[in-house]
């Protein structure tokens, strides 16, 4: 059984920085994306960052210029690095992996990690 599990959230100040990270444990042949997506208070869930296989980055115009995706193949972890945070980045961030077992390729998604900025 696939498992993702964040960890790096937090509660910053305006103007701070805060890297999450994502591990992906279990049987898994190959991870074709990884990214976050976020869900603020009250709204739906959007998308922030994603890193292919091929390292294709792909952001949100949200967080442009603030925030790095980057992986670790061998420790199969992805990583959001955020910096600049603003109140508005204030969510709990999801971690998604399309990404292939023994059985199947599928969408899997971690509990989250909440991220909290203000003063």
């Amino acid at each position: 059984q696939v498992q993702l599990v964040e960890s790096g959230g937090g509660l910053v100040q305006p103007g701070g920085s805060l890297r999450l990270s994502c591990e992906a444990s279990g049987i898994i042949f190959s991870i074709y994306r990884m990214g976050w997506y976020r869900q603020a208070p009250g709204k739906q869930r959007e998308f922030v960052a994603s890193i292919t296989d091929t390292e294709t980055t792909t952001y949100a115009d949200s967080v442009k210029g603030r925030v790095t995706i980057s992986k670790d193949n061998a420790k199969k972890t992805v990583y959001l690095q955020m910096n600049s945070l603003k109140a508005d980045d204030t969510a709990v961030y999801y971690c998604n992996a399309f990404l292939q077992t023994d059985i199947r390729i599928y969408d899997y998604w971690g509990q989250g990690t909440q991220v909290g900025v203000s003063s």
